[in-house]
């Protein structure tokens, strides 16, 4: 399996608009981030999580060339408003793209995108999505996927578990019944924001806390804002621990 790291960083992305902080206005290739996704390859089936407002050239930047399913974490701008270039995936594969996610998910989707679902007449093109209710383990081909559910805020966000592998981004709380759902992982990607604490993320230390318990073979932290400069900051992880990058890519 493999995973790649389109992006890392927040919902305002690095550099931030206006902001002439030392990482947004690093040379480091490694502290540019572009809004947070992987893509999950897998028995020949390439599984999307999110759709970032950077995914036409998050697809382009990695060679993405064919997509079998998107799996959203939660219906927030920066993981839902690439959803309508979908529609160049439609045109090459002729098929309608799967989408999954919870209810609440799926009818913000509906809501932001309502073109997208009414029949219109004339010419252009809207994405054609196929949306599917998280109900229990998901099946993509022979891809088996778990959802793990979580707090982000006073609001929910959906991780991840293929195999030995758990994907979880924008997390401030994992309860005890997901969290015995990632045991045994060799990796896991996990939110991690900044050193201070906020109300809807892991801090790093928060995020640490639960590597302690969790216990995986390898963790990468992702989802950072523009407090991470990435060559200091990973130098601060303990062994097992780093910071990932856009483009970054692992074997699982």
């Amino acid at each position: 399996m493999k995973i790649t790291f389109l992006g890392t960083g927040t919902s305002q992305g690095i550099p931030m608009i206006a902001c002439n902080c030392r990482v947004c206005t690093s040379k480091n290739p490694k502290n540019k981030r572009m809004r947070t996704s992987i893509l999950v390859c897998k028995d020949g089936y390439n599984i999307l999580i999110d759709a970032t407002p950077e995914m036409r050239l998050q697809c382009i930047n990695n060679n993405v060339t064919k997509l079998d399913a998107v799996l959203i974490t939660h219906p927030h701008a920066d993981h839902i408003f690439g959803l309508d270039d979908l529609r160049r995936f439609n045109i090459v594969q002729r098929m309608d793209m799967p989408i999954y996610g919870t209810t609440d998910t799926l009818d913000c989707i509906r809501s932001i995108f309502s073109y997208a679902f009414h029949n219109q007449t004339g010419g252009g093109y809207k994405p054609r999505l196929s949306l599917n209710t998280i109900n229990g383990m998901i099946t993509i081909g022979t891809v088996s996927i778990m959802p793990v559910e979580a707090m982000h805020g006073n609001g929910y966000v959906t991780g991840y578990r293929f195999d030995t592998f758990a994907y979880i981004t924008d997390v401030s709380d994992i309860p005890a019944s997901s969290l015995k759902k990632l045991q045994g992982l060799d990796v896991l990607v996990l939110g991690a924001l900044r050193y201070v604490p906020h109300v809807k993320h892991f801090s790093i230390e928060q995020a640490l806390n639960i590597v302690e318990q969790i216990r995986p073979q390898k963790t990468y932290f992702t989802h950072m804002c523009h407090d991470i400069e990435h060559e200091e900051a990973n130098g601060r992880l303990p062994a097992g621990v780093e910071f990932a990058f856009d483009g970054l890519v692992i074997e699982v």
